[in-house]
């Protein structure tokens, strides 16, 4: 947002001394450890004979008996085939939720990756489920094409972005599982399945959004579109013009996303919409420094709400801070080496504002918070396990920095999700179980009955994917 943390430190001192801050207080509160019990940036010490594994955040952990990176098709469907222990597959670990964590075997496919076939009549191209996202927009950008959307983060694979519902935001633009026209899977006993609507449409609308619970996919058949550009608008604004603007906003840009920084009022809007002629470019982003701002404004005045917001909004500033324009995968695609804890919702638009509004106030009220909320828009989609199945919603994500504590997602801002009909984003931080799928999702008991159907010996099952499906599980 243009605002390094020096400015918002100074602005500290300054306006501190004007309000005659209360020295005793100030000191008290810079002496707080914000760290979380249990914290650990290392990976788990396995036991002899046993792997070592951890999610992005570290916050999932396990010691599998082995890391299996089987190096073709055929290697995985005999891995598969002949295992006695329960598997869990793994893309990039930027899952939140306990959707990997295996004391049996832990897979990676990123051997299976890569782009595979590309038919230029149709514009379908057939990728490995170990590509990651990054990878299949540098392919297709090659090849003049490019995918509709994208997330913010491309770090993930193929088979984690589409099996976890990722998206990225647009009213009119649906999430990425919604590209897929067809997928190869190996099933639990080894067998290679090739699904489309055609041939196994229960298949195909259960195993867009599939959670690694019904199989192994290994390859994608994907839509893409001619390439295209953007440009990309970044505005600082007060919170309240932007909630009082946001359905207007939605429906006027391609992409409309808002960025909001708790306890400052504050917030910023990113709008994207289609470019044509020459491009601008883009310069390096500033948010880790800004968000470093943040933190240290945190530390040092959050005890004083009111002082710390009017620091926060004499420092930052208004208006435009950003007017480039580049080709989509540049403009939506952004790397994140700061890293957080991250629990989010998908409300029904008629909802989203309303609950959106509850989660600010109750954020600002938590002196400890200081991590941007991040509000999208999502169009509808047709898939069983997609959180915008049947509706578009808006997605509220918070977040807390990865070694702090974020206990209370649970206990205060998880309800309010609940209580306006959101569904949880499968790959962040929830609580929720069978009970409360079979209530959310109206084809939920028909993807379970299909999982048990396809694997009725839970190979791939874990203790969090038990809880899910309210099933039987004997680790």
């Amino acid at each position: 947002m243009g605002v390094s943390r020096r400015r918002l430190l100074q602005g500290g001192a300054a306006l501190g001394i004007a309000a005659a801050v209360p020295v005793g207080q100030h000191v008290a509160w810079g002496m707080r450890d914000y760290t979380r019990g249990g914290y650990s940036p290392d990976y788990p010490e396995a036991p002899i004979g046993e792997e070592s594994w951890m999610n992005w955040s570290g916050a999932q952990r396990a010691t599998p008996k082995q890391l299996a990176s089987p190096q073709s098709i055929a290697d995985l469907s005999e891995l598969i085939a002949n295992s006695e222990d329960r598997i869990r597959p793994r893309g990039s670990g930027h899952s939140f939720s306990g959707l990997v964590p295996s004391e049996g075997t832990i897979l990676d496919v990123s051997y299976i990756s890569g782009l595979k076939r590309y038919n230029e009549q149709t514009g379908v191209a057939t990728f490995g489920a170990g590509t990651t996202l990054m990878q299949t927009a540098g392919t297709l950008q090659d090849l003049g094409r490019a995918f509709p959307n994208l997330p913010d983060i491309v770090d993930q694979t193929l088979a984690g972005s589409f099996s976890t519902g990722t998206h990225g935001t647009g009213e009119t633009l649906t999430a990425l599982h919604d590209y897929i026209r067809g997928f190869r899977m190996v099933t639990a006993t080894g067998d290679v399945l090739d699904v489309s609507r055609e041939t196994n449409a229960d298949l195909f609308y259960a195993g867009k959004v599939a959670l690694g619970a019904l199989g192994v996919i290994v390859e994608y058949d994907v839509q893409t579109i001619p390439a295209f550009n953007l440009r990309r608008i970044v505005k600082a604004e007060p919170i309240e013009q932007v909630l009082d603007e946001a359905d207007a906003r939605a429906a006027a840009h391609r992409n409309f996303e808002a960025f909001y920084l708790p306890g400052t009022g504050m917030a910023a809007t990113l709008s994207h919409d289609l470019h044509e002629g020459v491009v601008t470019g883009v310069q390096p982003s500033e948010d880790d420094e800004i968000l470093e701002g943040l933190k240290q404004l945190r530390d040092q005045f959050g005890w004083w709400p009111w002082l710390r917001r009017k620091i926060a909004q004499s420092a930052l500033p208004s208006g435009v801070l950003e007017d480039v324009s580049d080709a989509s995968m540049e403009l939506l695609a952004t790397t994140r080496p700061i890293k957080f804890n991250e629990m989010e919702y998908h409300l029904p638009r008629d909802q989203g504002l309303a609950a959106l509004r509850k989660v600010i106030a109750k954020m600002d009220r938590r002196k400890s918070a200081f991590f941007p909320m991040e509000i999208r828009f999502i169009a509808a989609d047709d898939a069983w396990l997609s959180p915008f199945n049947g509706e578009p919603r808006l997605s509220i994500a918070i977040h807390a920095a990865v070694d702090e504590r974020f206990d209370y997602f649970f206990s205060d801002f998880e309800p309010i999700f609940l209580q306006h009909g959101g569904r949880p984003h499968w790959g962040k931080w929830h609580s929720l179980k069978r009970i409360d799928f079979d209530m959310l999702y109206p084809q939920f008991r028909q993807f379970a009955e299909l999982r048990e159907t396809l694997d009725p010996n839970g190979k791939f099952l874990n203790p969090h994917l038990a809880d899910v499906f309210g099933a039987p599980f004997n680790a």
